[in-house]
């Protein structure tokens, strides 16, 4: 049997053992719905010793990479995986960016380094834009009123279906090491998400609406101050991956379905 463990077993960690699962893999994990805590070093490097593939979705905490810290050096020998951000990219004003793009310059600094680190130590580095599926998406929003739209012409946003996250991860099993987009083909605005969650709900938009009139969180105004496009040709290319959810509009759509 095929062994992976998976540092963080969150949202999206859950997708992707739930499909090597379903293939006949084992999944150990730390994390909320994991079977071993990631402070127990003895576990966790017992676990290690049995898998073959590492995959971490751990965030950066404290400026720096928890799993490259603490068990960087029983890592070796390992395919490796880390679930990164497109974040890292920066503000492109609205322009294409891919693999090849500089990373570092935006609000994702530490992301960039831990990023950088994974590089560095041979992984395959998964770069995610917006992540949503069932249960965190813009139907969500809307049902609870906190959705927006906020008047502010040009500005798009890259989004990813977490099925095509778990695709694409398995996808890249047998990939070199390097960093890949994972997203979907129509960069567009938040706007038209809501406006289509909207319409598949049977429900009036929300008005349109200033910046200040929207009262976000300083992380939301983050997420605005950037305004980019992220191609996933390389994904396509060298992973022989396609997303099964190619815009929103599809992915929504399969939400809906999978409810009824």
């Amino acid at each position: 049997m095929t062994h992976m463990f998976i540092f963080g077993l969150g949202y999206t960690g859950k997708q992707i053992a739930e499909a090597m699962r379903a293939d006949g893999w084992q999944v150990d994990a730390t994390g909320s719905a994991g079977n071993i805590d990631f402070a127990d070093s003895s576990a966790v490097e017992a676990a290690l010793a049995d898998a073959s593939y590492v995959l971490s979705s751990v965030p950066p905490a404290d400026g720096s990479d928890p799993v490259l810290d603490q068990y960087g050096a029983a890592l070796g020998g390992r395919w490796l995986g880390y679930l990164s951000s497109t974040g890292v990219y920066g503000d492109a004003g609205g322009a294409w960016v891919d693999e090849g793009s500089p990373i570092g310059g935006g609000r994702r600094t530490a992301r960039a380094r831990c990023d950088a680190g994974w590089l560095e130590a041979g992984a395959r580095v998964f770069r995610l834009p917006g992540i949503y599926g069932p249960d965190r998406s813009a139907f969500e929003r809307v049902k609870s009123g906190k959705a927006h739209r906020i008047d502010m012409p040009g500005q798009v946003f890259s989004r990813v279906h977490v099925g095509d996250i778990a695709s694409g991860v398995i996808a890249g099993l047998d990939a070199p090491g390097g960093a890949y987009n994972l997203s979907d083909d129509l960069p567009t605005s938040q706007n038209a998400v809501i406006e289509e969650a909207c319409r598949l709900l049977g429900c009036a938009p929300p008005p349109l609406v200033t910046m200040d009139q929207a009262d976000l969180s300083p992380m939301a105004r983050g997420f605005y101050a950037e305004n980019r496009r992220v191609a996933n040709g390389k994904a396509k290319r060298v992973l022989g991956w396609r997303p099964q959810y190619p815009d929103y509009r599809a992915g929504l759509r399969a939400i809906v379905e999978e409810r009824r």
